[in-house]
């Protein structure tokens, strides 16, 4: 740090990650993240999550981390969990597969199938 400017920018930075990580009654994102999904990737992922979230501004949006889901083959693992539905499990994601649940599944509703457990399992 240089300056006074840039402690507030990094301060600021530091609550919005806070705030995506508090109860909320919209959308909740939670990445596995124990040994076998850690060694798959997933902090990558979950750094894209929040990334992109933020730079999209979403509110409704709380991002957590959990343990082992269960599936360690398929890691790393996320689950979407709406307000108003089903939990939708997504498998193998990468970075630039958890920009594209950000945009498609969390901001315009539609389920990325392809990334999806079920998918993956036919």
């Amino acid at each position: 740090m240089k300056s006074l400017e840039e402690l507030k920018k990094i301060r600021e930075e530091a609550i919005k990650n806070v705030n995506l990580r508090k109860e909320n009654d919209g959308i909740k994102i939670v990445v596995g993240m124990a040994t076998c999904g850690i060694s798959a990737g997933a902090r990558p992922v979950l750094m894209s999550l929040i990334e992109e979230v933020n730079k999209r501004g979403l509110e409704n949006v709380t991002i957590n981390q959990t343990g082992c889901i269960g599936i360690c083959r398929l890691e790393p693992i996320v689950e979407v969990y709406p307000s108003d539905g089903e939990k939708v499990t997504y498998v193998n994601m990468d970075s630039e597969k958890a920009k594209k649940v950000i945009a498609e599944h969390i901001v315009n509703g539609n389920v990325v199938e392809e990334y999806t457990i079920g998918y993956v399992e036919k």
